[in-house]
């Protein structure tokens, strides 16, 4: 019984993540074809889709009852983010890869922003009040980003405007696959969880988020094989502090919840040092080398193997 809840928990997770990732094409084009400036298609419309398998897991979770398997999607898929993104492209690339990060220029204040809710969330417990504070947070930093939008100035002024009405249609069916996906994603991934009498979190926190980074993994993946030295992986950060604030929050604002206080002890202070590591690489356009990807690398993997090991899953 487990094997096949295992292999429906994985077809699921499949339909999530081309979900999410045509949704990320399709609205896209829509921006682009109604001639959108650069800055709002590269972060408000892409980032935020793009974050939306974990979103869509999380909120699922919390409406079916089980809160603790979004938020550790949702800080699982932040340190994927962070450590296994980074370190992958930075491996399979040449000469390392020049990393661009114009929109985090404030790093100590995205940093603070992701120890919010490590403090709010240390004592196991995530009220309405935590989830308001949460969402305030993530309210902020995206009005910190808007102040900097004159860095985009950019416009698609060669896009067809006309084409957005097929594009529109073909987002919805992209949407629709994306929530059908993480309804039977977070079904089966619980199943398959107590078959095996481990944490629902831990099934979350390592094959949910793993798989919903897969997105800009491969795309990464794919600009480096084709010799672009200049990779955005420095905005990777502004979806995960989108992702560590304004989602968990909203998950408290659905149904306050009690929570394994590991999650946020062990997975939250990985995601805040896995941030750390990033903003150093990040700042001032430094090259990523392969050497700094290995340590990224091995360091979520010694994440994961401490996650196991508190959880007493090893």
């Amino acid at each position: 019984m487990a094997v096949v809840e295992f292999a429906l928990f994985l077809a699921s997770l499949l339909v999530l993540v081309k979900g999410a990732e045509y949704a990320v094409r399709y609205s896209s084009r829509i921006a682009r074809a109604f001639r959108i400036s650069e800055f709002v298609v590269s972060f408000f419309v892409v980032s935020f889709i793009s974050c939306s398998p974990e979103a869509t897991v999380s909120i699922i979770s919390a409406i079916n009852g089980v809160p603790e398997f979004g938020l550790g999607a949702l800080l699982g898929s932040n340190v994927a983010d962070l450590a296994l993104v980074f370190g992958i492209v930075a491996l399979f690339s040449a000469n390392g890869v020049k990393v661009k990060s114009q929109i985090l220029r404030n790093d100590l204040f995205y940093l603070v922003l992701l120890l919010v809710p490590i403090i709010l969330g240390f004592d196991g417990h995530l009220s309405r009040e935590d989830g308001l504070v949460l969402v305030l947070s993530g309210v902020a930093f995206l009005g910190t980003l808007a102040m900097q939008s004159h860095l985009f100035r950019k416009r698609y002024n060669n896009a067809k405007s006309h084409e957005w009405a097929g594009n529109f249609l073909l987002l919805v069916l992209s949407l629709a696959f994306l929530v059908a996906g993480a309804y039977f994603t977070v079904r089966f991934g619980v199943d398959f969880a107590n078959s095996v009498q481990i944490p629902p979190f831990l099934v979350a926190l390592t094959m949910v988020s793993i798989g919903s980074c897969m997105p800009e993994m491969i795309f990464s993946l794919k600009a480096v094989r084709a010799g672009h030295d200049s990779l955005a992986l420095g905005d990777v950060l502004g979806t995960v502090i989108i992702d560590a604030t304004m989602l968990v929050g909203v998950l408290a604002l659905i149904s306050p919840f009690d929570f394994n206080p590991n999650i946020v002890r062990v997975t939250g202070v990985m995601m805040f040092f896995a941030g750390v590591l990033a903003v150093m690489f990040i700042k001032s356009g430094k090259v990523l080398t392969r050497k700094e990807g290995l340590l990224l690398l091995l360091f979520y993997l010694l994440s994961l193997a401490v996650e196991f090991w508190v959880n007493g899953a090893i």
